[in-house]
């Protein structure tokens, strides 16, 4: 077969055109990557904030959309694997060219794609507690720092409300939000006049299930005539044998009060709660607190799960007050780039679902509420202590001597994860 010139030049013209619209058609929507484990040990906690996600991004298109443009959501597994998260996390910006990423649970998974996030310049909504130590331009915190949720944890349990714990026992699942958050708790205790001698800290695997031994510890240790009380940051199915291991030896919340971070209704929708009533855990957010917000978030759940059923927890208001954020930002800024996203953010507002406001801060960190429940027979929690107000997230926490001399602050002329506070309070 002969090719002419003008055929040639045609087939270029072709395929010029073909390229020029298929970037067009790519353009036609704004992509938002999700980025949760779909399986694996952390699928238990993970899966509905995908969930959560998809159902944002419906109601948000039902709505027209963001700059004329429909939301299209590109969903990867990156299956509980913590490598996984950074070479997905590559993949959806390089190739899938998303213009924003919501996902992640484990600080371990956030450590790995950091890098890569900050290479590639994307943006990430973090939804989950963590440990704080961490201040990146490329991520809005939207869950709570160690003052939003660990610190007026133990203030509650060394109080006359609950119960005026003299010991302490840490337990955690072995990574680094539980050491690092256990650290800062360390320190906070001594400073509180309970000494190391107080305190007994252990670590599990990811998926541990053999709780027998521990639980017997943890006995053993309570056993001392002081009041003690369990602070657990044990993350994903873990919690399922270990919740079924303290009623199997009997350990009651009158008796040894167990105060949790990584577990809310969710978690609880696989147990059977009886045996646990009166246990407690300390989140920003609970499903039965009532706010005209909280209602209307219910019921879009439900009717797009189609299950009245499931359950609402923290990491989903979390979500949920990120992507609202992220599409004011949007809107003001005119544009999904991320540079100019990243600075219509300072100082969004949203409602949060306890009735008062989400402000988004200069070191991309919240103000939120803290709330403290006792779990119920029925799965939820009862609100037994709430700030009177919303506590600003710190990035950097006063009770590890090199973090108090930092500050977080990414406006101009700063623009700095980790400044030094005296030389920011100078000027």
């Amino acid at each position: 077969m002969k090719y002419t010139i003008r055929t040639l030049i045609g087939a270029g013209v072709l395929a010029t055109t073909t390229a020029l619209s298929g970037m067009a058609q790519a353009a036609e929507t704004i992509k938002i990557g999700v980025l949760h484990s779909l399986s694996g040990t952390m699928a238990i906690s993970e899966t509905t904030l995908k969930d959560t996600v998809l159902m944002m991004i419906e109601e948000q298109n039902k709505k027209g959309g963001l700059l004329g443009k429909q939301l299209e959501a590109v969903v990867v597994d990156p299956a509980s694997n913590w490598p996984l998260f950074a070479e997905k996390t590559r993949e959806l910006i390089s190739k899938n060219k998303v213009d924003v990423i919501f996902g992640a649970w484990t600080s371990v998974s956030r450590k790995s794609l950091l890098p890569v996030i900050e290479e590639l310049n994307g943006m990430l909504f973090y939804p989950v507690q963590y440990e704080g130590e961490e201040s990146s331009r490329n991520v809005f915190y939207t869950g709570a720092a160690p003052n939003q949720q660990a610190i007026p944890a133990v203030n509650y349990l060394l109080s006359e409300d609950g119960g005026k714990a003299e010991r302490i026992i840490l337990l955690g699942t072995d990574y680094v939000y539980p050491r690092t958050t256990n650290k800062i708790l360390r320190s906070y205790l001594n400073s509180k006049g309970i000494s190391d001698a107080d305190i007994m800290e252990n670590y599990t695997p990811f998926g541990h299930s053999d709780w027998q031994t521990i639980v017997a510890d943890v006995k053993k240790f309570a056993s001392q005539g002081k009041k003690t009380a369990v602070v657990s940051t044990i993350n994903g199915d873990a919690n399922v044998p270990f919740y079924k291991e303290l009623a199997n030896q009997g350990i009651k919340a009158e008796d040894i009060p167990v105060i949790a971070f990584s577990v809310g209704e969710e978690e609880l929708a696989g147990l059977d709660t009886g045996p646990l009533v009166g246990h407690l855990a300390a989140w920003n957010y609970f499903m039965s607190v009532e706010s005209p917000e909280n209602e209307k978030f219910i019921s879009t759940w439900k009717k797009f799960i189609k299950d009245d059923n499931r359950v609402t927890n923290d990491p989903m208001e979390a979500t949920y007050i990120g992507f609202k954020m992220w599409g004011q930002a949007v809107q003001q800024a005119g544009t999904t780039d991320v540079d100019a996203v990243r600075q219509a953010m300072y100082g969004q507002k949203v409602k949060n679902l306890t009735g008062g406001m989400a402000v988004m801060n200069t070191n991309h960190h919240l103000s939120k509420p803290v709330v403290i429940g006792e779990i119920q027979d029925d799965g939820q929690f009862d609100v037994v202590w709430e700030t009177d107000g919303v506590v600003k997230g710190d990035a950097w926490s006063d009770f590890i001597p090199q973090s108090a001399k930092l500050k977080s602050d990414w406006t101009y002329p700063w623009a700095c994860g980790n400044c030094s506070v005296a030389k920011y309070a100078a000027q």
